[in-house]
């Protein structure tokens, strides 16, 4: 008997809707039982994990104020994945632009608030945008794979935070903590918007999830994106630029984590300091795979990762399950979408061998 994959001529639409759902309930299913191995109340941990985040009201705005990074560096890392651009180093971005529009409200600590806002935005993109053009550049003239420079530029970013909030830019009335001073009131967004669980950053996520999907099925830009990353020989006959893909794709998955940072520090936290990095770059490619690289199922998938960061911290005070719990179950759901295409994309093929002809 012989197992061989043979691809499909066309993969099934509703398949490729449904394998994300599945992988989700796959991982409570595989979850529960591991829990359980392990001596945990298994269901009860599934239970805080996935449910109570949704049923609890008072977690709403957790959930909410998770999800808005998440859904924008999962926008941005989609668009070029779409293009197989694989961009690893969200996380040193959201890093960089975050610094990059904190660097603004210091330099101009009494600028009104309609002022230096939509500064720190605008620099906080162009940072991130500018420390992706390095793996861009390295890519496309040196042909030096985007994987490797941009992840080893995350710890490249990390030096950087370490020496700024414990260097030049340390809280003189921090109490020898690495961290930055505050900003002042009017470079601060609010926490949530009005009396609503929602942030502003979630708004944002919105909105370019609006912005990304006209871009991606109604533009020739994103025409070219999907062409270069499923028909490399055929963009190329039809005038599109492979390089010109990579800067641009990275450029803009750049800026959305800089958006990210900078969202993030001004909205939610209110400085930076050293638990500033927090994995949202590398959760966020997570999200655009399980979004299937859609910016609507980004967007469901930002809150559905955005759900197990908020209901692991409730299973590890409810269960006492480990620290580590949110980052197991959303590892488990990468392996299982990206396991599920294998069977989206092939069908597998039994094929008996033929008995031995006897001897004469």
């Amino acid at each position: 008997m012989r197992i061989r994959f043979e691809r499909r001529r066309e993969p099934s639409r509703l398949m490729q809707v449904l394998t994300p759902v599945g992988a989700v309930v796959l991982t409570m299913i595989l979850g529960a039982i591991m829990f359980e191995a392990l001596g945990f109340d298994g269901p009860r941990a599934i239970r805080e994990t996935f449910f109570t985040p949704i049923f609890a009201s008072y977690k709403w705005v957790d959930v909410a104020t998770r999800a808005a990074p998440l859904i924008i560096i999962g926008l941005g890392l989609s668009l070029g994945n779409r293009a197989k651009v694989w961009n690893i180093g969200a996380e040193g971005q959201y890093v960089i632009g975050a610094l990059t529009g904190a660097g603004i409200a210091f330099a101009l600590p009494n600028a009104p608030s309609v002022v230096i806002v939509p500064m720190m935005i605008a620099f906080g993109m162009l940072g991130g945008a500018t420390w992706a053009a390095i793996p861009a550049l390295l890519r496309t003239r040196y042909r030096v794979s985007e994987v490797l420079s941009s992840l080893m530029l995350v710890y490249v970013a990390l030096q950087i935070l370490n020496y700024l909030i414990g260097g030049p830019w340390k809280d003189p009335n921090g109490h020898n903590f690495p961290q930055t001073a505050p900003f002042a009131s009017a470079q601060q967004l609010p926490h949530t918007l009005g009396s609503t669980p929602i942030p502003p950053g979630l708004l944002v996520a919105a909105v370019l999830t609006i912005v990304f999907w006209i871009v991606m099925t109604r533009s020739v830009y994103g025409f070219s994106v999907r062409t270069v990353g499923a028909a490399p020989d055929a963009a190329r006959y039809a005038g599109f630029s492979a390089d010109g893909t990579v800067w641009s794709t990275m450029i803009i998955g750049g800026a959305m984590a800089g958006l990210a940072g900078i969202l993030e520090a001004s909205s939610q936290l209110g400085q930076i300091n050293l638990g500033f990095p927090s994995g949202y770059g590398f959760t966020g490619i997570i999200v655009s795979f399980l979004g299937r690289l859609n910016p609507i199922g980004v967007f469901l998938a930002g809150v559905v990762l955005a759900i197990t960061y908020v209901g692991g911290q409730v299973a590890q005070t409810a269960v006492h399950v480990p620290e580590a719990t949110a980052g197991i179950f959303q590892a488990m759901m990468l392996f299982l979408i990206l396991a599920s295409d294998v069977l989206v994309r092939y069908r597998i093929r039994i094929q008996h061998r033929p008995p031995s002809a006897a001897p004469a």
